[in-house]
């Protein structure tokens, strides 16, 4: 049964935080289900963000909600088991709007994953995201 893999023990980082304000945009309102709240990256030309999983996991989908004018027109998922470098997994191409968008994943067992946005639609190379999910079943 597919559900979302985040949990407490989840370890989750970030490239960057607006600012370096981590109390109003930093990663935990990536995964807080507030629609108040977002994780805003600072300037640069691409930015990321790593998750590490305390087991090993089956990823199906991908479900993000980026702030329209703050997303990124392409997008990367890479993952790894154990201390094994960083493969891809897929590429992915979010549109530039406000909704929540769902990107099917290969099958691919990891307990860690890099999601990666490039060439951003803002200027400076921020990215807000509302919502990320990762969808799937424990190993």
């Amino acid at each position: 049964m597919t559900h979302s893999l985040v949990c407490a023990e989840t370890v989750s980082r970030v490239s960057s935080v607006l600012n370096r304000n981590t109390r109003q945009f930093g990663k935990k309102h990536l995964f807080d289900q507030d629609e108040e709240t977002c994780w805003n990256s600072d300037q640069g030309p691409s930015q990321w963000v790593i998750l590490e999983f305390p087991q090993r996991i089956r990823v199906s989908q991908l479900q993000i909600q980026f702030q329209g004018g703050f997303s990124s027109r392409c997008g990367r998922l890479e993952g790894s088991q154990g201390c094994e470098a960083l493969n891809k997994i897929v590429d992915f191409y979010p549109e530039d709007n406000n909704s929540l968008q769902t990107f099917p994943v290969p099958a691919a067992e990891v307990d860690r994953l890099k999601v990666m946005f490039e060439d951003t639609t803002d200027f400076f190379g921020r990215v807000v995201i509302y919502h990320l999910r990762v969808l799937g079943e424990k190993v």
